[in-house]
């Protein structure tokens, strides 16, 4: 339809001024940091003890990690319990890397605390 009022390419739209991209640029940022912010929002509200702490990010992130390490400890143990009455537990494992990871962060921890005179 070459009678058509609707641009059909993108060289046929206007160009954006260069506070339109600049809105544009607001606009998308904060929708970013909203986003963040929900997401902080609901892994604190899954966090035992996080309830009404507060919006530090990093405080929720610690609390987290701390968090499932405590979980990962706790399905070590059953697997292991299972194990020790013959359940089989053939997958129920997590991965090394996980283990590893989870080691990994519980010694850099208690470097911190050690440091830190906790």
């Amino acid at each position: 339809m070459a009678g058509s009022q609707s641009p059909t390419n993108a060289n046929d739209r206007p160009r954006l001024t260069e506070a339109q991209k600049k809105e544009n640029h607001i606009r998308s940022e904060q929708k970013r940091r909203e986003a963040i912010r929900d997401g902080f929002d609901r892994l604190a509200s899954i966090v035992p003890g996080m309830e009404g702490q507060g919006r530090s990010e990093a405080v929720v992130l610690e609390a987290t990690i701390k968090y499932m390490r405590e979980k990962i400890v706790e399905r070590q143990k059953i697997i292991a319990d299972a194990q020790a009455q013959g359940i089989d537990t053939t997958g129920w494992e997590l991965s090394k890397e996980t283990l590893d990871a989870c080691e990994a962060q519980l010694k850099r921890q208690q470097l911190e605390d050690q440091q830190n005179g906790k």
